[in-house]
C-alpha cells in the first residue's frame, strides 16, 4: 500500500466518522426543512408525517453506509424505502418522494460543504441511486395495481355476464373507480387483433361516461355508464347522447363483424338484464343480412325468439301484442290481415270489407300505440313474429284455465 493511498484512506475514515457525528444534526435540519418548504409534508397527519420522516432518516444513515462501501447501492437504496413502503405507495406520490429526496440531497450538501468535491459527488451519485430505486418501487406498485384491477375488471364483468349478482358487487365496483351515475347499457362485440384499453378509456371519457372493459377471447364486452352527475335542478334528467350514438363512437375499437346494443337499464346493479339482451343478439345478429353496426339487441327480437331466447318472446308479446289486444281487437285484426296479404292496402281492405284509408288509419295508429311502423319490411317481421307468439300464448294460457275449471269441478 503507497503513502498516498493510507492518507486517502485516513481520510475516508476520518471523513466517516465525522458524518455519523453529525447525523443526527442532518436529520434534524433535514426535517426542518420538509415543515418549511413542501406543504404538503406539513398538512399530512402527524402519524404519517412521521413514517415520511422515517425515510428521509434512513436515507442519510443509508448514505453514510454507502459512502463506506459503494458496492452496497442496490440493497442500502431498496432498504430506504422499506421504512414506511405502505406510507410512500398510498399517501405519498412519485413526485412527492423526489422532492423529498431533494431537499435531503441539499440539506446533507449544505451541512458537509468545504469537506472536498469526492464528497459531494458521492452525495450527487447516491442522490440518483435512490431516485431511480423510488422509480422503480412505484412502477412495481402501479404494476401490481394494474394487474389487480384487471382481475377485477374482468372479474365484475364476467358477474354481470352470468347474472350471478352478489352483496360484493357494489364495493368492487367502487373499487375500480366506476363513475357512472344512472343509466348502463352494454355493448358486444369481436375483439380486434391489437386492442387499446387506454384508448378505449380517453374516448369514453371525451364522450362523457364510463366504461368496464371485458375481454373473453375473441370477444369484446363493453359496460358503458354515464359518468356525469345529472342536473341538480332536474335531478331526472340524464345528460349526454343516445347509447346508440355512442355505441357508434366506440365502433372502431372492435374487429370486425357484429356488434350488438343491449337495451338501456337504470343502473349497473342492472346490467345483466342488458348483458343478456346484448349476448342473445350478438348469437344471431349473422341471421339478419342487413344488421347496422351497431345494432340494437331490440332489433334483432324475432331471430332471439326464434333461437329460443325466452326474453325477447316475453319481450315481442309485452310491447306489441298486449298493448295492440288491450286498445282495440280490430287493430289486432287490420294488422294481421295486413301483414298476411303481403303488406297490400288493397287486399286487406277487401278482406275486411273496408276502405284502404281506414286500413290507413288503423296502421297508423298501430304505429303510435307501439312504436313500430307496419309498412316497413323489417318491422313487419318484428310485428308478424309478435303476433305469432301472442297468440300462442293466448291458446296456452285458454288451455290452463280450461283446465283449472275442469279441475274445480
Amino acid at each position: 500500500m503507497t503513502e498516498t493511498t493510507r492518507v486517502v484512506g485516513m481520510d475516508k475514515q476520518a471523513t466517516l466518522a465525522w458524518l455519523r457525528r453529525i447525523s443526527g444534526d442532518i436529520s434534524t435540519a433535514t426535517l426542518r426543512r420538509l415543515e418549511e418548504s413542501l406543504p404538503w409534508y406539513s398538512e399530512m397527519p402527524p402519524g404519517r408525517r412521521s413514517a415520511v420522516g422515517l425515510v428521509a432518516q434512513a436515507g442519510i444513515t443509508s448514505f453514510i453506509e454507502w459512502y463506506e462501501d459503494p458496492t452496497s447501492t442496490p440493497t442500502i437504496a431498496a432498504d430506504i424505502f422499506a421504512a414506511a413502503p405502505r406510507e410512500l405507495l398510498r399517501s405519498v406520490s412519485l413526485q412527492q418522494t423526489l422532492q423529498l429526496v431533494r431537499v435531503t440531497v441539499d440539506v446533507t450538501e449544505e451541512k458537509v460543504a468545504g469537506r472536498g468535491d469526492h464528497l459531494r459527488e458521492a452525495i450527487l451519485l447516491y442522490s440518483r441511486e435512490v431516485a431511480f430505486t423510488a422509480a422503480d418501487v412505484y412502477a412495481r406498485a402501479a404494476e401490481s395495481r394494474g394487474l389487480w384491477d384487471a382481475r377485477l375488471e374482468a372479474l365484475v364483468v364476467d358477474t354481470i355476464l352470468t347474472g350471478e349478482t352478489d352483496d360484493e358487487l357494489p364495493s368492487r365496483i367502487a373499487a375500480l373507480g366506476w363513475h357512472g351515475h344512472g343509466e348502463v347499457a352494454v355493448l358486444v362485440g369481436t375483439t380486434p387483433s391489437t386492442f387499446d384499453v387506454d384508448q378505449v378509456r380517453r374516448k369514453a371519457r371525451k364522450l362523457g361516461v364510463d366504461v368496464l372493459i371485458g375481454v373473453q377471447g375473441s370477444r369484446l364486452v363493453l359496460v358503458v355508464g354515464r359518468a356525469e352527475e345529472p342536473p341538480s335542478d332536474h335531478p331526472e334528467t340524464l345528460p349526454g347522447h343516445p347509447f346508440v350514438d355512442i355505441a357508434r363512437e366506440l365502433e372502431p375499437f372492435f374487429g370486425s363483424g357484429h356488434l350488438v346494443l343491449g337495451p338501456t337499464v337504470p343502473a349497473l346493479v342492472d346490467a345483466s338484464r342488458s348483458a343478456r339482451a346484448a349476448l342473445a343478439g350478438f348469437a344471431v345478429a349473422a341471421s339478419w343480412r342487413g344488421a347496422p353496426r351497431p345494432v340494437e339487441a331490440d332489433d334483432l327480437l324475432p331471430e332471439r325468439a326464434l333461437a329460443g331466447d325466452g326474453i325477447a318472446k316475453q319481450t315481442l308479446v309485452d310491447r306489441i301484442f298486449r298493448p295492440l289486444e288491450g286498445h282495440s281487437t280490430d287493430l289486432v285484426t287490420t294488422l294481421w290481415s295486413y301483414l298476411d296479404n303481403g303488406r297490400s292496402l288493397e287486399a286487406t281492405a277487401r278482406e275486411l270489407f273496408v276502405h284502404p284509408n281506414t286500413v290507413r288509419y288503423r296502421l297508423k295508429r298501430v304505429s303510435d300505440v307501439i312504436g313500430w311502423d307496419a309498412t316497413g319490411p323489417r318491422e313487419a317481421l318484428i310485428l308478424q313474429t309478435a303476433l305469432i307468439l301472442g297468440s300462442i300464448s293466448s291458446s296456452e294460457h285458454a288451455r290452463r284455465r280450461q283446465s283449472a275449471r275442469r279441475v274445480r269441478s
